[in-house]
């Protein structure tokens, strides 16, 4: 049987092994076990009932994260985005006025549609289309991204009104134990420590308890809660609210959140093939679409695919099987989720910072010398950062390439699907401009 599992998900392809698939699922979840209670925290301003969102995050997260291992075998796990929870919440329910289970209803309408289109193939011709040459950009402005996050999480960077962000409080003790953090995981990996990142989260962790920095605060609650937002969604109500415009956003984010993950744990992880394809695409991408069926049913916002993946991939994660054992350790934070509460920010951000920088690697790629591919790399890298959209990275992106390849009077070795995607893009920065 071990070995019959080992063959199915190529451990000798991929030079792996269950040790090293165990700890990686369990690095990707602690790295990205926030949203346990970031989702629930913003979806419950709408008035959805707390304890049923986070039953809700857990579900799917685990579904779709098992679903992306078992049948599309990479390490890749999934949860309620980021970004779209806070669109939900913020625009469409308190902004606009829509009942939450209306927008439920919206949500659903998006997964539907993303499974229509990975059925007629049209996202995967999408992903085809992108210029191989922005592959690396891609991954070099998520690792910029992830890095940001975790600086901003530790507290070692803030916003400001005049100089936009600045040095954050270092005498803060959990900015301190932040940076402690960040200096036993770097010190692991260049001592090359196989689990340096999990080992450093829960280190770090620890040293927040002896020093009484880590808070917990259990609140209990049973599996029945999730009745409470379950088969709530408002399918009828999405539909006479006319609410194409709200399905298509979080179809067009989904879609390229999604694009710029896969594109990013696909370099790190080495999972593209001689023609840089990623094979099993189907798969991945059905696996998404159905996670965000399945979330809209259990009472959340829209699942995509999460580039804290990229923690576990840094901890060697090859294999479907990373992303199973992260699935199955949120089936098991649905019943002990107060206990994972218990890993604060300051050890989990110092993971981010470094997965960050190990993603700057693939900067070597692009080829800096040529303009009509270096500005376009250049403005993904730093938008996507600095807009904190994977999605406006990928736009601004695409649109200069498309831009510049008809300057030089290259339009015709530009595939047609990306003067598509740049109509639709400029489109959708003349909406968000409005």
């Amino acid at each position: 049987m071990k070995r019959h599992l080992e063959q199915y998900f190529q451990f000798s392809e991929l030079h792996t092994n269950w040790r090293t698939e165990i700890l990686a699922g369990a690095t990707t979840f602690v790295t990205m076990a926030y949203i346990i209670f970031v989702n629930p925290a913003i979806l419950h301003e709408t008035g959805m009932p707390l304890t049923a969102v986070v039953a809700a995050t857990c579900i799917c997260a685990a579904l779709g994260s098992l679903m992306m291992g078992i049948v599309a075998r990479y390490p890749i796990a999934l949860a309620p985005g980021m970004g779209l929870n806070a669109y939900f919440t913020y625009t469409v329910v308190k902004g606009m006025n829509i009942p939450w289970e209306t927008a439920l209803g919206a949500v659903f309408l998006s997964g539907v549609a993303f499974l229509i289109l990975t059925a007629v193939g049209l996202r995967q011709m999408i992903l085809a289309s992108i210029p191989v040459e922005l592959y690396a950009a891609v991954a070099v402005g998520i690792g910029l991204f992830i890095a940001l996050i975790g600086l901003h999480n530790s507290g070692i960077i803030t916003a400001s009104k005049e100089t936009l962000v600045t040095m954050g409080n270092l005498r803060n003790p959990n900015t301190l134990l932040a940076v402690f953090g960040l200096m036993l995981i770097a010190a692991l990996q260049a001592w090359e420590v196989r689990g340096a990142i999990l080992i450093g989260i829960l280190g770090t962790t620890a040293a927040g308890v002896a020093f009484g920095l880590v808070r917990w605060q259990p609140q209990s609650y049973s599996f029945a809660d999730i009745t409470a937002t379950a088969f709530h969604l408002n399918i009828r109500g999405a539909l006479s609210y006319g609410l194409v415009e709200i399905v298509f956003v979080f179809l067009f984010v989904d879609l390229f959140d999604n694009i710029g993950t896969l594109v990013a744990v696909g370099k790190k992880a080495k999972l593209f093939d001689t023609a840089n394809r990623i094979p099993r695409m189907n798969q991945i991408l059905f696996s998404d679409a159905t996670a965000t069926i399945v979330g809209s049913l259990a009472g959340t916002s829209t699942v995509t695919s999460y580039v804290e993946s990229a923690a576990g991939v840094a901890a060697g994660g090859r294999s479907g099987v990373t992303a199973i054992v992260t699935g199955i350790l949120f089936l098991i934070a649905l019943f002990v989720a107060p206990a994972v509460g218990a890993i604060p920010a300051a050890a989990t951000a110092p993971a981010l910072i470094v997965v960050g920088s190990m993603m700057i690697v693939h900067a070597t790629e692009i080829p800096w010398g040529n303009p009509v591919i270096a500005i376009p790399a250049f403005l993904t890298i730093v938008t996507i950062p600095l807009t904190f959209s994977i999605a406006n990275g990928l736009a601004f992106g695409f649109t200069a390439y498309t831009i510049l390849k008809i300057a030089r009077g290259e339009f015709r070795s530009v595939h047609w699907l990306v003067y598509v995607l740049t109509a639709l893009f400029i489109a959708r920065f003349l909406y968000l401009g409005s």
